[in-house]
């Protein structure tokens, strides 16, 4: 699922499913809440390929702009640590890799990325600008800003 759908199809989406449906298209909470996890994606070339434009949509419902003001179907949205986990340890274990990769633990492959904020402590709105400072592949660093 690609939270960033959400917020570039609102001006779309009701019509096309009609008012009723809508209620159960991106419907992030009511799948979470039945026990199921979501697995994040950015579908880039389709949107731009950068998670936190993702991260930011899950938790805000909001286009990067900040509309709606509120969010789109803002019952809908996920905690900071449900989309955090939808780009991690769920995609992981969407791909059945939940053992080698999607969390920092002993054992597992040494990917990972330093940011710039803490994004369950940083403001909402900051959470589409987050900045990458470092990528670790396998252990070895791949990009330094």
């Amino acid at each position: 699922m690609q939270p960033v759908h959400a917020t570039s199809d609102k001006n779309m989406a009701e019509d096309r499913v009609g008012p009723e449906r809508i209620k159960y298209s991106y419907a992030w909470r009511k799948v979470i809440d039945a026990g199921s996890h979501i697995i994040g994606g950015s579908d880039a070339p389709v949107e731009l390929v950068n998670p936190f434009h993702g991260l930011y949509a899950a938790v805000t419902r909001m286009d990067r702009e900040g509309n709606p003001d509120g969010g789109w179907y803002p019952e809908e949205s996920m905690t900071r640590e449900e989309a955090l986990k939808a780009f991690t340890i769920w995609a992981a274990e969407g791909s059945f890799e939940e053992k080698i990769k999607g969390s920092l633990e002993i054992g597992k492959l040494a990917d990972f990325i330093v940011i710039d904020k803490d994004p369950m402590k940083c403001q909402e709105e900051q959470l589409k600008d987050i900045q990458v400072l470092t990528t670790v592949l396998g252990g070895e660093v791949v990009y330094k800003k």
